[in-house]
């Protein structure tokens, strides 16, 4: 690890002037530290943020605000999580360690990088990294790549499962910024798609700081989260499914499903959510929502298996949420 400069600053203004002037934030450190230690990120300061008043999990009218410091065991171990968001509590479980979930922060989980081997490796080209170097993944070794949204430049994930919660649960991110301005981005824009710029994960300026993540009032329905990983603990997912549907009648009233270990960001397609939406479950339903999900679907040679995986685990998922036994 390369020597750098500790700073703890007296105020969320002063942190965002510092991240504003090169600075890394630092939480949890799970993932930071882990780059810094492999020289793949080598900042020069650091901005020690779990001081700033970021904490919490509070009521905010109909909605439930978590505070960007609240701790992954935190979260999930909240009796209002647990009643009114369980896939969210799932997600998180699903995830990590004991011990990591105790340290990771919901704002720092968030902003996480890929687990790619290539991106790790500093000794292997990867746009990512080092911009314009080449992607060593396509063509290498990728098992664990993606099938969807990826470019020329980058067929990364991103590795996490509470994001996948969020999109599926459609929250919003506060974002405070080094002018004092605030912005609240709904957590389905926050990452980006690598296009020619993969090294850029999220919508995050300089400066900006995220301060808390905003839950929509609870909705009522069958929640789920279906996590495909290749040992049955500690492990990234291949395929990841965050499913929230409500029954009427024998039909779906409403559904809302997203998907991780497919794409560099969490993948939320609304055509989906529509298409399931008024419908009386079938097979023959649950075969078309996953036609449109993988309709631009494109293998990379060693993860071409989580095509036909993402089907099975979709149509597995809707019939359990559905009651459907078909």
């Amino acid at each position: 690890m390369r020597p750098f400069q500790y700073v703890r600053p007296d105020g969320l203004d002063h942190a965002s002037l510092r991240l504003r002037e090169g600075a890394r934030s630092i939480a949890g450190g799970t993932n930071l530290l882990d780059l810094m230690k492999l020289d793949v990120e080598t900042p020069s300061e650091l901005v020690d943020i779990n001081r700033l008043p970021l904490g919490g999990i509070e009521e905010a009218g109909e909605r439930l605000r978590l505070g960007a410091l609240v701790s992954n065991s935190a979260c999930a171990a909240d009796p209002r999580i647990r009643r009114d968001y369980p896939v969210l509590a799932r997600a998180i479980l699903a995830g990590a360690t004991f011990q990591l979930r105790n340290k990771a922060t919901t704002g720092g989980n968030l902003c996480q990088r890929t687990r790619c081997y290539y991106f790790y490796n500093i000794d292997q080209p990867c746009n990512k990294r080092e911009p314009g170097s080449g992607c060593a993944a396509i063509g290498g070794f990728n098992r664990i790549h993606a099938i969807l949204g990826a470019s020329d430049s980058c067929i990364a994930t991103y590795p996490g499962d509470m994001a996948v919660a969020l999109y599926a649960l459609d929250a919003a991110v506060e974002i405070a910024g080094a002018d004092g301005s605030k912005r609240e981005v709904s957590v389905r824009d926050f990452h980006r798609l690598p296009g020619d710029t993969p090294e850029k994960d999220n919508v995050l300026e300089p400066g900006e700081i995220i301060t808390g993540v905003m839950l929509p009032a609870p909705a009522a329905g069958k929640q789920l989260y279906r996590k495909v990983r290749e040992r049955s603990s500690y492990a990234f997912a291949l395929v990841s499914i965050a499913a929230m549907v409500r029954m009427e009648g024998g039909r779906i009233a409403s559904a809302a499903l997203a998907f991780g270990g497919l794409a560099h960001k969490p993948w939320h397609d609304p055509r989906i959510d529509a298409l399931l939406s008024g419908a009386e479950p079938s097979d023959a339903l649950f075969d078309r929502a996953a036609d449109l999900l993988l309709e631009n679907a494109r293998g990379q040679g060693a993860n071409d298996f989580k095509i036909p995986l993402a089907r099975r685990a979709l149509k597995a998922t809707l019939h359990e949420a559905t009651g459907d036994n078909a």
